[in-house]
């Protein structure tokens, strides 16, 4: 069964290969991480051998809860949407 990789999981990762303290390493993720978000937000980024990021915008729609039936307004926002290289689908298939 597939396990939610969570933020402190990638630090102790980070920690481990590295040899880097748990703090160093979640001020590393931490600032990755914002050097992302800055990027996707200037337009698409996109790493070499890894992927795309790319913003989309959603327009406002409606929805409807399943269980009750009832119509709501969903409202507009953007959202990140992940492309992987093929490299990395290469890699992957391998193992299929």
């Amino acid at each position: 069964m597939a396990k939610n990789f969570k933020r402190k999981d990638f630090i102790k990762n980070i920690s481990s290969q590295t040899g880097y303290s748990s703090n160093f390493s979640k001020k590393l993720l931490n600032d990755l991480i914002e050097i992302f978000i800055d990027n996707i937000k200037k337009g698409n980024l996109i790493l070499k051998n890894v992927g795309s990021f790319k913003l989309i915008k959603k327009a406002k729609r409606l929805g409807r809860n399943p269980k009750t039936g009832e119509e709501f307004v969903i409202t507009s926002r953007k959202s990140v949407s992940f492309t992987a290289s093929k490299n990395i689908l290469e890699k992957l298939n391998k193992f299929i």
